[in-house]
């Protein structure tokens, strides 16, 4: 007999054997269950009938997703009497469980009762209940579920982590860190450009209420109170704040907003400049004491000494502190009062003169830049006067001598590249038909651009500080120059011994002139290849003579210069030295005189670039 029984995502199935034989044909159409509608009673094959609600009360015991599959035991109504209840063993299960316990801790709902059967009767076989649920694998599977859902998305979370430190890192590179501040207002995220406005409208915005128990006021500045300042400077320092990482834990903290780091302004104070804009605030001319300095005379071209005076004198101690807090958190304003004191001279004479003399050692020790392209630039005396600044500490009597780091930047970036730089000048060079160069006509330059000025600043401060000078070679790209060479149309032969000078074109002569060269053994024409490179149509000509005296030809026509000094041009007070070709008795200071209508010749045909050769010995006397 066989009882199937149907409920949610379960089948349970009833099997009894009877008298040896199973039953299979007829079936229970259900079961009464706890929280299960009572099923009417069945017959049986043999028209018995069975009550299951009397056989068994089974209360739920496991969720239906319970993974074992339990098999019910037939319970034994062998004797007429009551039996004491079966227990259910575990599937599986190899002892059997004494009678009256119950195994495992679990509550049976009732015991099956055999009532008064006649003995000849064959006692009925107590169906066996098999349940087979969900298997323990499914059930395992379900419970690590959740565990691998948690670790993807943790997973998930760790590489959007790592990603997006190193993409704050990347965003970071140009710009300030997560936690860097400036003024104790955040700068982080900014460019560049953008921190140098936040820079320059801090300074902007600092001031410093002073006032003193008289009712007297006044407001400062950072530059009226003898701060100097670089903004240029300010802004790499913010953008290299929490970027110069040595370690790991640096290297994460560089983009964690929660580490935090507030950069000065960068700056630098003169405490005679406070001290001297305070006084001229509060206290009278002829009341104020005055410390004695060393200042630059322009028209001197020197530091001197200046004497100064005792007398009433403020006291800036807590200006000085205020200036410096100002410094480290710019963009604020202060207050501080002041109060006042009779003093001696703050700083005697001969200190004074001391740091004037050292001044005075760095002016006239040359500072020279060097392109490393044949340019060189001296930095003026007057610009490095204005670099050097007093600085006097009152409290000890003392003046020293400081040096203004930006005005030395300020000067090198707009001035330097003005007077080093250079274009490429190509190089000219005459040639002959052979290719074989007679004479370079435009000597090539390499074009040199400057660079690494903020370099260049501290080598010059230094270069000042050690008093001595210095040759400083600069930074540049340099383009080096091409060299073109040309074909001399015309070329000229000045044969000092036959005093002659032959005109070629394209290497065949067309024009031979007498000339008188310079005089022999005294101001002789020089030997060698030139080109010429000057022309005048008339020029007054000036030089000196043999005794020392000086000569002027005024009016000299056709003047074309091939070397220096030396040229060809008219010489009409010569016309005797040149028809005989006499320079030992008629010759010039050095160059090649000629009749006019010669020399214009030369002037109209010949331009600038005209190969010059002077060959061949002087002559001792006439040669015509």
């Amino acid at each position: 007999m066989v009882c199937t029984v149907k409920r949610v995502n379960e089948e349970t199935t009833y099997m009894s054997d009877r008298s040896g034989q199973n039953d299979t044909d007829n079936s229970f159409a259900g079961i009464s269950f706890e929280g299960v509608n009572a099923v009417p009673p069945q017959s049986g094959e043999n028209g018995d009938t069975i009550n299951l609600a009397d056989v068994a009360d089974v209360s739920e015991q496991d969720d239906v997703s319970n993974a074992a599959t339990e098999t019910m035991p037939p319970l034994n109504f062998a004797s007429d009497q009551t039996q004491p209840f079966q227990s259910f063993p575990t599937a599986g299960a190899a002892e059997t469980t004494p009678a009256g316990t119950v195994p495992n801790g679990a509550v049976p709902t009732g015991a099956i009762p055999t009532g008064d059967m006649p003995s000849s009767t064959p006692a009925p076989a107590i169906p066996v209940l098999t349940m087979p649920v969900e298997g323990e694998a499914v059930v395992a599977k379900k419970r690590k579920l959740p565990l691998i859902i948690t670790g993807i998305v943790l997973a998930v979370l760790v590489v959007a982590a790592i990603a997006g430190f190193f993409t704050a890192h990347w965003y970071f590179q140009d710009k300030a860190a997560p936690g860097v501040t400036f003024g104790g207002t955040s700068v982080a995220g900014q460019t560049a450009d953008q921190l140098k406005n936040t820079v320059t409208a801090a300074v902007k915005n600092t001031t410093v209420n002073i006032k003193d128990g008289n009712g007297n006021n006044a407001s400062g500045s950072l530059s009226d109170l003898g701060v100097s300042y670089n903004v240029d400077k300010t802004v790499t320092e913010l953008l290299a704040a929490k970027h110069q990482t040595n370690g790991a834990l640096e290297y994460i903290n560089e983009v964690n907003p929660f580490v935090k780091k507030n950069v000065p302004l960068n700056a630098k104070s003169n405490k005679l400049a406070l001290r001297t804009f305070v006084t001229d605030k509060f206290v009278q001319d002829t009341d104020r004491a005055v410390p004695s300095t060393a200042s630059y005379d322009a028209n001197a071209r020197a530091f001197v000494a200046v004497e100064g005076r005792g007398g009433r004198s403020p006291k800036v101690d807590n200006v000085i502190d205020t200036v410096a807090k100002a410094i480290a958190n710019p963009g604020h304003s202060g207050s501080v009062t002041i109060t006042y004191e009779t003093i001696d001279v703050p700083v005697a004479l001969p200190e004074a003169q001391n740091v004037a003399d050292q001044a005075n050692a760095r002016l006239n020790a040359p500072i020279v830049l060097d392109n490393g392209q044949g340019k060189t630039f001296q930095i003026p005396a007057e610009v490095v006067a204005s670099w050097l600044k007093t600085d006097a500490d009152l409290e000890h009597g003392t003046l020293s001598l400081s040096y203004d780091d930006n005005a030395i930047t300020n000067y090198v970036q707009q001035q330097v590249p003005a007077q080093l730089n250079q274009d490429a000048v190509d190089q000219e060079d005459a040639v002959d038909n052979s290719g074989k160069v007679l004479a370079t006509i435009v000597k090539g330059v390499n074009g040199v651009k400057v660079k690494n000025m903020e370099a260049l600043a501290p080598k010059i401060g230094e270069a000042l500080k050690n008093g001595q000078g210095a040759t400083i070679p600069v930074d540049g790209d340099v383009q080096n120059f091409k060299t073109v060479q040309k074909k001399s149309e015309y070329r000229i032969v000045v044969d000092r011994t036959a005093q002659t000078a032959t005109v070629y074109h394209n290497d065949e002569a067309v024009k031979t002139f007498p000339v008188c060269t310079g005089t022999t053994g005294k101001h002789e024409t020089d030997l060698g290849t030139f080109y010429i490179y000057l022309k005048y149509q008339i020029q007054d000509m000036t030089g000196l003579n043999d005794d020392g005296s000086r000569y002027l030809s005024k009016g000299v026509k056709w003047v074309s210069y091939f070397y220096g000094g030396e040229g060809f041009h008219t010489a009409s007070w010569n016309n005797y030295g040149i028809a005989h070709g006499d320079p030992a008795h008629y010759g010039s200071h050095g160059c090649v005189n000629m009749y006019e209508a010669d020399s214009k010749w030369i002037y109209d045909n010949c331009p600038e670039g005209t190969i010059v050769q002077v060959v061949g010995a002087m002559p001792s006397g006439p040669v015509r």
